[in-house]
C-alpha cells in the first residue's frame, strides 16, 4: 500500500509561483512506474497536469502549463515535487498527487489509470 500527502498549497497572485510536495510512504518511490501530479476545479473533471515515468525517464506535461509547471522527485527523500510559476487564476484547482505500477504512454492524464490518491491541496489564484 502506498500513502501519498500533498502540501504547499496556497492563495497566490497570477503571476505568482508556488512548489506542491508530495509526501510517499508505504513504498519507495523508486519502486512506482508513474507519479503524476493532477488537478479538479470545481464543476470540472480531475485532469493530468504532469507526470514523470521510471520506464522511459521522461516527465509528461499538459499544454496548458507546458513551460510554467515542472515536476521533480527525490527517490532518496520519498518526495515528488510540482514548481508552478507563472500562474493564472484558470490554474486554481485542488491538486492531487497520484502513483501507478505501470506506465501507459501516451494515456498517462487519465485519472483511472493511477492506483493511489493523496487527499489533494488547494491552490487559488487570484488577486
Amino acid at each position: 500500500q502506498v500513502q501519498l500527502v500533498e502540501s504547499g498549497g496556497g492563495l497566490v497572485q497570477p503571476g505568482g509561483s508556488l512548489r506542491l510536495s508530495c509526501a510517499a510512504s508505504g513504498s519507495a518511490l523508486s519502486y512506482l512506474y508513474t507519479i503524476g501530479w493532477f488537478r479538479q476545479a470545481p464543476g470540472k473533471e480531475r485532469e493530468g497536469v504532469s507526470c514523470f515515468s521510471s520506464s522511459d525517464g521522461n516527465t509528461y506535461y499538459a499544454d496548458s502549463v507546458k513551460g510554467r509547471f515542472s515536476t521533480s522527485r527525490d527517490n532518496a527523500k520519498n518526495m515528488v515535487y510540482l514548481q508552478m510559476n507563472s500562474l493564472k487564476p484558470e490554474d486554481t484547482a485542488v491538486y492531487y498527487c497520484a502513483a501507478a505500477w505501470n506506465f501507459y504512454g501516451s494515456s498517462w492524464y487519465l485519472p483511472s489509470l493511477y492506483d493511489f490518491w493523496g487527499q489533494g491541496t488547494q491552490v487559488t489564484v487570484a488577486s
